[in-house]
């Protein structure tokens, strides 16, 4: 039986890079920490505050181009899932 310690240690737990980027663009463009979540079909971005989510909605198209994604982009206000 392994050990813990063993079958963590060879876990990547780095983030994908599409939440590396939708993270460090948003965190560029308006000073603000989003989480964000991967799905099979989508990509959900958790932000604080409506104005926000409506912000990003508008820029959509461009969050994309500059973030390379080709997933549909959701937006849910409050704090993202632990």
């Amino acid at each position: 039986m392994d050990s813990l310690q063993s079958i963590l240690g060879d876990k990547d737990f780095d983030e994908p890079p599409e939440i590396r980027s939708i993270k460090k663009y948003v965190q560029a463009e308006f000073g603000v920490k989003v989480g964000v979540q991967i799905r099979e079909r989508d990509i959900i971005i958790f932000v604080p505050s409506a104005a926000l989510a409506n912000t990003l909605r508008l820029r959509g198209p461009e969050l994309k181009r500059r973030c390379q994604l080709d997933k549909r982009l959701t937006f849910r206000i409050g704090a993202s899932p632990a």
